[in-house]
């Protein structure tokens, strides 16, 4: 499950160490429509309007090549970093002196609460211990079950499709329907249409970034935190609702679905559970950092698939005799290493977090660089799976990169869900979903684009396409 942008990007200037510009040579992959690249960083205005629209063009040519990028906004060091050790510096050896930014926790803890994402402290450490087993590589079978019952309805209802389809719609629905069933055993029917509805309100409004989210200090309120507590208080009748739906359900021995897990859960050195303001909080984190980001990964794979007839034939070829039903649906995992690596590498192409923001308590040295307490800093899988210095021909959508035979990217130069020990805590089971839908539909279906007009992506909280984009679907038979 991954995390959308983490609100308080913003762009840097002017480079500490220069590296080499990127290789423009002719690739024999396919290589995706990208927005232009600023010769420039934006002025303050220009990084608001990019912060609200597209914050992947708040990243001017030279963040591609450099190693620490450098700028001053309204008195305040900004800092953007590349280098794997200086990452690695940021969010694992100093984690302490790099906090989350008041942006960030204004903008996202209407939604999230005081889960995991946010949490801080001890009260991360109690959380990040009594979640992590529930999401134990042993309970990915189990969840599997969900995943392939999910997908098998949606193929069907592909399979009556007479026109070209909006796969991100269809995408968003099923991961929607997966985060229910995983979570709580529900189809959406009664839930799905208020979570969604809510999901869309927050995400075109409250979800942006405003100037003043930006600048004012966490204790005091903008009129757009005001709507914000309003939005809190409907999110929380609602997903108390189906908490309460869940526990009516009758009790099992075995545990079902992750909502079992979690209320079984217990510190396993406290011995503490989650109150149920807790299990509601963890239960939204989940809904809103997964589902999404799983849909838009979907969306990426087909299209970079719809896009590339030759990858999308190998993933075909793989998946053409294995049994992907609900029953063997756990089983068939291991059995997927191409489309495992399609997975991999669509999430460094279009990674669910584009930015992630850190505020420094204390003055430190990274890099060759000084961070001044106060400072911003900002890692950026974005920039950093498409720089000069860490990949071969970045631009391209090349599989293969990602197979076992190939030596492995630096581990902080691959941050598809963060790194460190705030890593997203379901990333497993985000890659096994993403995998098993997207060999359940491949095997069902050949992947065409309807159009040939150019598909660039946009990130304000997630990465998403410009516009709807339209499939043609082609039974394999």
């Amino acid at each position: 499950m991954g995390q959308g942008l983490d609100p308080g990007s913003s762009d840097c200037h002017g480079g500490v160490k220069s590296l080499p510009r990127m290789s423009a040579h002719a690739s024999r992959h396919f290589v995706p429509p990208r927005p232009a690249i600023p010769e420039h960083s934006p002025g303050w205005y220009g990084l608001l309007v990019a912060l609200r629209t597209n914050a992947l063009q708040i990243w001017p040519r030279e963040a591609y090549t450099n190693d620490v990028l450098e700028q001053s906004f309204f008195g305040r060091k900004r800092f953007l970093l590349n280098a794997p050790e200086a990452i690695h510096h940021v969010l694992v050896d100093h984690i302490a002196n790099y906090r989350r930014t008041p942006a960030a926790i204004r903008i996202l803890r209407p939604i999230v609460g005081e889960g995991l994402i946010l949490s801080e402290g001890e009260e991360w450490r109690h959380q990040r211990r009594t979640i992590a087993p529930t999401l134990a590589p042993r309970v990915i079978p189990m969840l599997a079950r969900h995943v392939a019952g999910a997908a098998q309805e949606a193929i069907a209802r592909l399979a009556g499709a007479t026109q070209p389809v909006d796969i991100l719609a269809a995408m968003q629905f099923l991961a929607l329907e997966i985060a229910a069933r995983s979570m709580f055993s529900l189809e959406m029917h009664r839930y799905g249409p208020a979570l969604r509805r809510m999901i869309m309100e927050f995400g075109i409004s409250l979800g942006r970034p405003y100037f003043l989210d930006l600048m004012l200090p966490l204790g005091v309120p903008s009129w757009r935190d005001l709507a914000r507590r309003r939005f809190r208080r409907r999110w929380i009748a609602l997903m108390d609702e189906i908490v309460a739906a869940r526990l009516r359900e009758p009790a099992s021995d075995q545990p079902r679905d992750l909502f079992d897990a979690l209320l079984a859960a217990r510190d396993p050195e406290t011995g503490a559970a989650f109150s149920q303001a807790q299990l509601r909080d963890q239960m939204a984190t989940m809904i809103v950092a997964g589902h999404e980001t799983t849909a838009l990964t979907l969306f990426w794979s087909l299209y970079l698939l719809a896009s590339a007839p030759a990858e999308q034939s190998r993933l075909a070829q793989e998946v053409r005799d294995i049994d992907l039903s609900i029953e063997a649906a756990g089983a068939a995992l291991p059995k997927l290493p191409y489309t495992r690596a399609v997975v991999n590498e669509v999430l460094r192409l279009y990674p669910p977090a584009a930015a992630i923001a850190r505020g420094s308590v204390a003055t430190d040295y990274v890099a060759g660089a000084t961070i001044p307490g106060g400072s911003l800093i900002m890692i950026s899988p974005w920039v950093l799976h498409r720089h000069a210095n860490l990949w071969s021909d970045p631009e391209s959508f090349d599989p293969s990169r990602f197979l076992d035979n190939k030596p492995p990217a630096h581990r902080f130069a691959y941050m598809p869900f963060g790194a460190g020990p705030r890593i997203c805590v379901g990333a497993q089971f985000a890659l096994a979903e993403a995998g098993l839908v997207l060999a359940m539909l491949v095997q069902r279906f050949e992947f065409t684009l309807a159009d040939d007009v150019p598909v660039l992506p946009i990130t304000v909280i997630t990465t998403q396409p410009d516009h709807a984009v339209l499939f043609r679907l082609r039974s394999r038979g």
